[in-house]
């Protein structure tokens, strides 16, 4: 029998198996029934909380009794298993839930009576007991008992405790706390907060909903896969759509609304950034990053994404204060074009404002009959309906629409006026935003952007999986064009099956030339040369000539071959997944 331990890992929030933070592990066996396994693993939890007489610790408030609670999942291959935990414990927690799992296995596959000793159980619980005592922080958990009593935002990390959020945020060192009797808890507010998810559309939106805000007047901050951002200054480069680019962002003076992008994988490896949101936003669930913590359906992606309705739905708001009404209107606005977020929505217990491509999709029928918010498209017009009908803007005067080829943008528009609406940002800001917001790398970098060279039209995207590229495609299958060079990529950690797909959706557009780019940071696994080999071989056996297909270093060097092939009037579509600041430096000079 093989049991594996994926990973351990400590939540920080709101996750998919509780509302508590807390510590989870994921293992992976096949040979046992899963039943049998979880109920084992409980059993061993239960033995180390009572060796470690951890249901005794002195908790600061009632909120925290919740310690004792054991969450499970279980899954094609595997299970996972978390323990609510208070935000002082939860290293330990990380490594009670694994000494439990290993006492498990040794059980489960002992041979002999006295596995326990093999394992070190003893000298282990002794190091866990003295780790407990080192890593309690009573102060820290004072301060956020009071802070959920006082209805104050308080954001923790292993440095730093802040309080509020924006120009009445505070900051300490984790380890030089404040006296409770010091802090003017009236003093603290929140600003205007959003989270944003989905499969696709997540970073595009974030920056659309930031520029209407700015059209507004607003100082709105951004975190996303690409940056964090705050006005017009980035604050720092890389991917922050996880819990540590929100304490950022929100703990910076200069932040008066926020949206945050939210990730599968930040959602996963420590849960929501926050416990609570004005407002949330789905863009779409598609098939992507499949077997990853014990996620391997596209209805298990839908679960992670529709985590973000934990921080609109009235549980979350009670506590609302009476200067703070906006909390109690948080909405969730959902993709009604998208099959999964509509059965999901069967059970979301908030406010949803749907969005569609069509004036006739049944649930902008109902919601329009009920006089309950949603935003659709009727005769080339987005309309945002209520009590009454208003008229925001016209499709083909949406330049991130490209003249309504590019469905994908008008489907995120959408998503973003029913956000912002339920912000009370003015139907004027939102109309100003959606008109000065373009598909260029300064306004949007990687998504979509469209440049004009010598007669020559070039589409970069970063677009990455099925769902995002063939989104593409289609935009550029609207477009006139007396030729396409396509150049593309694929991440190693994709099955063979996944990127034949990918191609395939590339080989509907019947391009006149083929550039395969290689990723060498993007190998994951595969040797260099094997996934150029593939495609080119599956190209082949659709009919593709060998003559078309070209084979590029980097993208780099595939974007420099295809714009010598590309003459007046043809269209170059570039699927660029790295080296994406050179490519565009390449393009502009």
């Amino acid at each position: 029998m093989a049991f594996t331990l994926d990973e351990v890992r400590r939540l920080t929030g709101p996750n998919l198996l509780s509302n508590y933070p807390g510590a989870i592990a994921d293992v992976l066996f096949t040979e046992v029934p899963p039943d049998e396994v979880l109920r084992l693993w409980q059993v061993h939890i239960g033995n180390c909380m009572k060796a470690l007489n951890w249901e005794n610790l002195d908790y600061e408030a009632p909120q925290w009794r919740d310690h004792l609670q054991i969450f499970t999942r279980v899954y094609e291959g595997g299970a996972s298993l978390s323990i609510a935990a208070p935000m002082d414990l939860l290293y330990s927690a990380c490594d009670l839930v694994e000494l439990a799992w290993d006492l498990c296995v040794e059980q489960l596959i002992a041979s002999s009576s006295n596995q326990n000793e093999a394992i070190g159980q003893d000298a282990r619980l002794k190091a866990l007991s003295k780790s407990i005592d080192q890593e309690r922080n009573p102060a820290l958990l004072r301060l956020l008992t009071l802070a959920q009593q006082h209805d104050v935002l308080c954001l923790v990390d292993d440095d730093e405790l802040s309080l509020g959020s924006g120009a009445s945020s505070s900051v300490w060192p984790i380890d030089s706390l404040p006296e409770p009797s010091t802090i003017n808890w009236q003093a603290y507010s929140e600003v205007a907060l959003s989270l944003i998810t989905g499969t696709n559309g997540k970073s595009t939106s974030v920056r659309l909903a930031a520029q209407i805000a700015k059209a507004a007047g607003i100082c709105a901050g951004v975190t996303s896969t690409d940056f964090i951002k705050v006005g017009d200054t980035i604050i720092d480069d890389g991917d922050y759509s996880g819990p540590g680019g929100a304490r950022m962002l929100l703990r910076d003076k200069r932040c008066e609304m926020a949206f945050l992008e939210v990730a599968r994988g930040g959602l996963l490896r420590r849960g929501l950034p926050v416990s609570r949101a004005n407002a949330a936003l789905v863009t779409n669930i598609a098939s992507d990053h499949l077997g990853q913590y014990g996620i391997n359906t596209v209805d298990e992606i839908t679960d992670v994404k529709m985590m973000v309705a934990k921080a609109v739905a009235p549980r979350a708001c009670l506590q609302a204060s009476s200067n703070n009404t906006s909390r109690m209107q948080a909405t969730l606005v959902l993709n009604a074009d998208d099959k999964r977020l509509v059965q999901s929505a069967s059970v979301i217990d908030a406010p949803i404002c749907w969005f569609s491509l069509d004036a006739n999709n049944p649930m902008i029928t109902q919601a329009r009959k009920l006089q309950r918010p949603c935003v659709f498209v009727e005769y080339d017009e987005i309309v945002y309906s209520e009590q009454r009908q208003t008229s925001i803007a016209r499709v083909n005067d949406i330049p991130m629409t490209m003249q309504g080829t590019a469905q994908h943008n008008v489907q995120n528009a959408l998503g973003v006026i029913g956000l912002c609406v339920s912000l009370d940002i003015p139907r004027s800001a939102i109309r100003a935003g959606l008109h000065s917001f373009a598909s260029s790398a300064n306004d949007n970098p990687g998504r979509g952007n469209v440049y004009e060279l010598n007669g020559i039209k070039v589409i970069v995207d970063f677009a990455h999986n099925s769902h995002s590229m063939q989104a593409v495609i289609n935009m550029a299958a609207n477009m006139q064009a007396e030729r396409t060079h396509v150049m593309f990529s694929h991440a190693g950690d994709r099955s063979d099956q996944d990127i034949k797909d990918l191609s395939d959706s590339v080989h509907q557009l019947s391009p006149t030339t083929y550039c395969l780019a290689e990723l060498t940071q993007y190998l994951r696994g595969r040797e260099v040369g094997e996934i150029s080999t593939l495609v080119r071989q599956h190209l082949l056996s659709k009919g593709v000539a060998q003559a078309q297909i070209l084979l590029a270093d980097d993208p780099l060097s595939g974007t420099k071959m295809l714009m010598s092939k590309a003459q007046k009037g043809d269209l170059v579509l570039l699927f660029v997944l790295s080296d994406r600041e050179s490519v565009q430096r390449f393009l502009t000079q």
